[in-house]
C-alpha cells in the first residue's frame, strides 16, 4: 500500500489463455489414445474352491474332495472349471407395419325461426343483419408405413468359468474376452446356465444350448465412435420432434 491507496495487481490474460489452450489440446490427444481393455466385474472369472485339509487318522484310503477320475472325460462340473463356448448365433427377423386413418366431420346449424320468421340481429357496423346459422367442417387423414429387417450372425469361441453349481446340477457360467487393437478395444461377454448333459466330450458347448444366455459383443475407441450417430442427428429422429 502506498500513500494510503491500494495497488491493483493485474495478471496477464494472454499467457493464461495460451496455457489453457495447450492443456485442452493435450487432454484431447490423451483421450484419443488407445487405452488397455477394461475388465467388467460382472463377467469376471471365478477361482476354484480351496482344497479341504485331508483328515488325519480316519483309517480310509479314499478321501472325499481329493479324488481324481482317470476313466472319464474331463468336463466342467465344479466351481472354477473352464468350459469352451462355441458361438453359433444366427438370427433373422422381419417386421412390416402399414396403417391408414381417414376421418371427416361436417356440422351445420340452420338459423332458427320464430313464428315462421327467421331470427336475426341488427349489425351496427353493416346493413346486413347477423345470421345465427353456423357451419363446421373438419377432415383428418393419416397414413404410415414402416418396415424393419434385421439379420445377425455371431461366430467364434470363448472360454468361460463355472461360477456356481445349482441344486439340480446345472452350472452357472460366465466369461469375457478382451481384444485390444489399434483402433480400439473389442469385448465378447457370455453368461448363462448350462446342463452338464449338453457338454460335449471335448468340454465344449454351443451357445444355443445355454439357458438365460447373455451374449454381448461391444467395442470402444475410434472405430466405435465413428459408427455412432451424433447427438444432433439423434434429436431430429427422436419422438420429441413433432415433424
Amino acid at each position: 500500500m502506498m500513500n494510503g491507496e491500494a495497488q491493483e495487481i493485474r495478471v496477464p490474460l494472454v499467457g493464461s489463455m495460451k496455457v489453457l489452450i495447450v492443456l485442452a489440446i493435450a487432454s484431447a490427444l490423451l483421450v484419443g489414445c488407445n487405452s488397455a481393455p477394461k475388465r467388467d466385474p460382472e463377467y469376471a472369472a471365478v477361482l476354484p474352491e480351496d482344497i479341504p485339509r485331508a483328515p488325519q487318522g480316519n483309517g480310509s484310503i479314499f478321501q472325499s474332495g481329493f479324488e481324481r477320475s482317470w476313466f472319464e472325460n474331463v468336463r466342467a462340473r465344479r466351481v472354477g472349471d473352464i468350459l469352451l463356448v462355441n458361438l453359433v448365433e444366427d438370427t433373422e427377423a422381419s417386421h412390416t407395419n402399414d396403417g391408414s386413418v381417414d376421418k371427416s366431420n361436417s356440422t351445420t346449424i340452420i338459423s332458427p325461426t320464430l313464428f315462421g320468421q327467421g331470427v336475426s340481429f341488427n349489425n351496427p357496423f353493416s346493413s346486413n343483419p347477423y345470421n345465427l346459422g353456423q357451419s363446421l367442417e373438419s377432415n383428418t387423414a393419416f397414413e404410415g408405413d414402416a418396415e424393419n429387417t434385421q439379420n445377425n450372425e455371431f461366430n467364434g469361441s470363448i472360454s468361460v468359468t463355472v461360477t456356481d453349481v445349482l441344486s439340480n446340477g446345472y452350472l452357472k457360467v460366465r466369461g469375457e474376452k478382451r481384444i485390444g487393437m489399434t483402433g480400439g478395444n473389442e469385448y465378447i461377454r457370455v453368461a448363462g446356465t448350462v446342463r452338464p448333459e449338453d457338454i460335449d466330450i471335448d468340454n465344449t458347448i454351443e451357445s444355443t444350448r445355454i439357458a438365460d444366455a447373455t451374449l454381448v459383443y461391444v467395442g470402444d475407441g475410434q472405430v466405435s465412435d465413428a459408427s455412432k450417430m451424433g447427438w444432433l442427428a439423434r434429436f431430429f429422429i427422436s419422438a420429441i420432434v413433432p415433424f
